[in-house]
């Protein structure tokens, strides 16, 4: 009797203290942010080429507006694959980025909601994602000499085709490409890894992404 009323106070015990745990976890969690409008501002990039000061600009507009941030990846398919193939190649690239585009968000008390969009080139990808997306305004990054961004062939057709208002960062001489996310974040490495998607097909599709292609 005394073996089994031991037994208990222990199962007890270890159960309480599991409780416990659990809580004080949840308690440290940050919520997710809230949109306190209906705002919505579109901010595409390319791998190897996601601006800091473009990021910085699209970050403080919408905390301004109380925005939601939608970071757009935009993924090149070639000619000789489905636009629906998968891409884990670049995937591998465009991953760590969104995290670290979500945490700074998130710090920053911003919601955020990611996609990858493809496209055969640069360009048709743009187009995707101007069609497919809802979004108040766009903020992008201009290409200048040795750093990444939007040519102004690019600039210029998003000008005439694009909805709502656009605003164009040119990069100063010092203004770096984040191309990792120990870059977004300001470290030298990463704490990121590839994760699978919480989202559909047209959002961060990350389990659909991370099969077999180029």
């Amino acid at each position: 009797m005394n073996v089994v009323l031991i037994a208990v106070i222990v199962i007890l015990a270890v159960a309480v203290v599991g409780l416990v745990w659990a809580g004080a976890h949840d308690r440290g969690k940050r919520p997710a942010p809230q949109a306190t409008s209906s705002r919505r501002i579109l901010f595409p990039f390319v791998a190897g080429a996601l601006s800091q000061r473009a990021l910085d600009a699209a970050l403080r507009l919408a905390r301004v507006e109380g925005a939601t941030l939608v970071p757009v990846f935009l993924a090149r398919v070639s000619l000789d694959l489905p636009l629906d193939s998968a891409l884990p190649r670049q995937c591998s690239m465009a991953m760590p980025l969104l995290e670290a585009v979500e945490q700074r968000a998130t710090e920053a008390g911003i919601p955020v909601d990611s996609r990858i969009v493809r496209g055969r080139n640069r360009r048709h990808a743009l187009r995707q994602a101007i069609a497919e997306e809802n979004f108040d305004r766009i903020v992008i990054a201009a290409s200048a000499q040795g750093s990444p961004g939007f040519d102004p062939d690019d600039v210029a057709w998003l000008l005439e085709n694009a909805p709502g208002e656009i605003v164009v960062l040119r990069p100063s001489a010092k203004d770096q490409p984040a191309d990792s996310a120990g870059a977004v974040l300001g470290r030298k490495e990463s704490p990121f890894r590839p994760r699978r998607a919480r989202r559909g097909a047209h959002p961060v599709s990350r389990a659909g992404e991370t099969a077999a292609s180029r």
